[in-house]
């Protein structure tokens, strides 16, 4: 059998539709999009597996556009800013603005079936911020270029609690419409530092005029004539926040000196004023020798978790990284004084509301004694 699924909404709630077999394909139903005015003729409610109303539209039903004035708001006038969220709304349609990183994921799931994410945060007018997951969606789905601050709305997607907090959570129905472009612009940026993996890949952290921060991934050895400290120019093949990639289709070169972007003493972040869900820079002591745990996920595999407690002149905070970053962790000693780049700001797990920092791919630890 076919099977189409829609959500529609009318003055006060809203509902899920099912349209089945030759009605998953009636002519034009690939044209209607979202804000479109239909009648939908006939159905059958019944329940769905959750408990919640469903509309069927099966043989002896239809749907019909129409084109008349209607007392039922528009799609901008049912849209919500991150700000008004709350857990357990659901078929939302919200807006909000890029704070930070997009990135895809790949995950196999319980079923073993192979599975692939976006994820993001966004902030609202008031400048809250929340974390969103789109399950079964890619980046082929969102532009090459995304600024910092891109004003995205999510059309289809609920509020559900996580382990930082609220979360926003879609799936392959939700629709995505993110401001950018398909080309992508030059950035300019002082390259903070650079670590080369196991497979030669430079992961770089650097910094614009505006002290963005931005994760660098070179797949293409564009950035082998670079060192740390360097002021660059590249242009990349896509740009997500603050995420960066260059490929073979890239091209970066060195530039002169440019004393409007800051060095890495001039980025860095103090302990007490570090924020929930940033990219940071410390310089700080070793307060306890590292840690090591090895952790027991769901799936039975063991992953290292390594942790040391650092200090600055205003205040303590734990440090922790998981598998390869685990390593950098072991190798630091007490009473080291070390510089960190690219750490990924975190609330602890526990509830405590206590900010950690975690290792990124791209960070790295410099002993300065």
């Amino acid at each position: 059998f076919d099977l189409r699924t829609m959500t529609v909404y009318d003055s006060d709630s809203t509902a899920s539709v099912k349209l089945w077999d030759e009605k998953a394909n009636l002519p034009g139903i690939e044209n209607l999009k979202p804000g479109d005015l239909i009648k939908i003729i006939k159905a059958y409610v019944k329940s769905d597996l959750d408990g919640s109303p469903t509309i069927n539209i099966g043989s002896g039903s239809n749907i019909e556009t129409i084109d008349t004035e209607s007392q039922i708001p528009m799609i901008d006038k049912i849209t919500k800013d991150i700000s008004e969220l709350q857990e357990g709304q659901k078929d939302l349609v919200i807006s909000g603005m890029i704070d930070g990183i997009i990135s895809g994921m790949q995950f196999t799931n319980s079923r073993g079936q192979p599975g692939t994410a976006l994820r993001m945060r966004l902030k609202g007018k008031e400048g809250s911020g929340m974390r969103v997951v789109l399950w079964g969606k890619d980046e082929s789905l969102i532009p090459n270029m995304i600024s910092q601050s891109a004003n995205v709305k999510l059309l289809g997607v609920r509020v559900k609690s996580g382990n930082q907090g609220l979360e926003i959570h879609g799936n392959e129905a939700t629709i995505i419409e993110i401001e950018g472009g398909k080309e992508t612009e030059p950035i300019i940026a002082r390259i903070l530092s650079i670590i080369t993996t196991e497979t030669g890949k430079n992961m770089i952290i650097a910094t614009d005029n505006q002290k963005n921060i931005y994760n660098i991934s070179d797949f293409s050895d564009s950035t082998s004539i670079c060192a740390e400290g360097d002021v660059i120019e590249c242009m990349p093949s896509k740009v997500y926040g603050g995420s960066i990639t260059l490929d073979e289709n890239s091209f970066v070169r060195k530039l002169d000196n440019d004393e409007t972007i800051p060095s890495l003493s001039k980025i860095r972040t103090k302990i007490m004023d570090v924020k929930v869900d940033e990219n940071c820079c410390i310089e700080c002591i070793v307060l306890k020798v590292p840690g090591r745990k090895e952790i027991q996920t769901k799936s039975g595999e063991s992953i290292s978790l390594s942790e040391m407690f650092v200090e600055d002149d205003s205040g303590q905070i734990w440090v922790k990284g998981w598998r390869n970053q685990a390593k950098l962790i072991d190798k630091c000693e007490l009473g080291e004084i070390i510089s960190i780049t690219g750490l990924n700001t975190k609330l602890n797990n526990f509830g405590e509301g206590r900010i950690e920092l975690f290792l990124t791919a791209h960070s790295k630890i410099i002993k300065k004694n």
